[in-house]
């Protein structure tokens, strides 16, 4: 079993009187987390809101028909209750009559579930995010050495528990998962009307990690509006495909100050998307792969260890770059990153300039433990 960082976050919340959410793309590890949590514990009642059962359960329940199915038990767990209408108003109920029994849900979809707890829940429960594995949580498992020579391979195909734990089954377990998983939720959201243009657009994100993205380009490529496809992704990004990066603008005039770039949290997912799974130092988009790779998982870190960082990318006018800007307690911190370790880089003048106390630091293959190891 690999251990997940989440994992003391959440148990210090037990017994707290507060309902415990966990959100994350599915099949990430939600509920391998809360088994490994409980433990061997015989009290804890689970449910699933996939199933139609427990959705018409929670329909009109009562604090009475509730108090009656949990018995003896302590802890009620909800796996993908933003399938549950009005589930925050139901979970309202239990917490506030049920005193005594701890509250866990968790969700695939963020804009669904958090839409529906936020208000109800409001001062009575505490959120937290599952993402794919992670370098460090891969570390502890086996060791740094073994996990930075798998490198390449993460690069391919990624750090999906499944895929982690099923070596060989790589690429089928990726196609499941997109077929299977990746579009379940998002196309049942009412924003998304058009599963083949989600595809292509997903495709085309997937062809631009580590570049400007233009939703005017992107509305040509696909065949939809602008608007469609910043709600689209917007969608996308609440289901834990893909994240934004805005642009860091504080003194230069010409400094880019309403650009995005888009990264996937996951690169066997963003593999799976385009369908290609040649070997990590063949590709043509290596030095893409390995920036995606990069900030993905120092993003994961963020949000397990720092969560009010800010992460950003520089860029002028003049197409001067640097890839990562990161603000954290005061101190700004730029990175490049270069899967060519022979290439030397030097911070851009012009940011060096408007920010003489950041610092500048260049991440290839050799020195990425450091950078990962918040």
């Amino acid at each position: 079993m690999i251990n997940r960082f989440l994992q003391p976050q959440l148990e210090s919340m037990l017994g707290s009187h507060k309902a415990i959410i966990v959100m994350g793309a599915r099949q990430v590890g939600k509920s391998t987390l809360l088994q490994l949590l409980l433990g061997q514990r015989q009290d804890v009642l689970w449910l699933n809101g996939d199933n139609n059962d427990v959705q018409t359960l929670f329909t009109a329940i009562s604090a009475e028909r509730m108090h009656s199915l949990m018995g003896t038990k302590r802890v009620l767990v909800i796996d993908e209750a933003q399938r549950i209408p009005n589930i925050g108003v139901q979970l309202k109920i239990i917490i506030d009559q049920l005193s005594d029994v701890q509250v866990i849900a968790t969700g695939s979809s963020s804009f669904e579930l958090a839409s529906k707890v936020n208000e109800p829940l409001t001062g009575r429960k505490r959120e937290f995010k599952l993402f794919p594995l992670t370098f460090n949580e891969m570390v502890e498992h086996s060791s740094l050495i073994e996990e930075l020579r798998l490198i390449p391979h993460r690069l391919v195909y990624g750090y999906y528990p499944e895929v982690v734990a099923n070596p060989g089954q790589e690429a089928n377990i990726l196609k499941e998962l997109t077929d299977s998983y990746l579009y379940r939720d998002i196309l049942t959201l009412d924003k998304v009307a058009k599963s083949d243009k989600l595809v292509l657009l997903l495709k085309a994100l997937a062809m631009q990690i580590g570049s400007q993205v233009s939703y005017n380009e992107l509305s040509g490529l696909v065949g939809i509006d602008a608007k469609t496809i910043e709600r689209y992704i917007t969608v996308l990004e609440q289901s834990y495909i893909i994240f934004r990066l805005g642009s860091f603008s504080r003194n230069l005039r010409n400094e880019l100050k309403f650009s995005k770039k888009i990264y996937f949290w996951d690169m066997g997912i963003r593999n799976a998307v385009i369908g290609n799974f040649s070997l990590a130092e063949t590709r043509s988009d290596i030095g893409a792969m390995w920036e995606n790779f990069a900030i993905a998982e120092r993003m994961k870190q963020i949000k397990y260890r720092h969560p009010f960082a800010q992460s950003y990318f520089w860029r002028t006018k003049q197409q001067t770059e640097i890839d990562y800007i990161e603000e954290l307690d005061g101190s700004l911190r730029a990175f490049e990153f270069k899967w060519n370790e022979r290439k030397s880089l030097r911070c851009p003048l012009a940011f060096s300039n408007a920010y003489p106390d950041a610092s500048f630091s260049a991440i290839t293959p050799s020195n990425i433990d450091d950078f990962l190891r918040l």
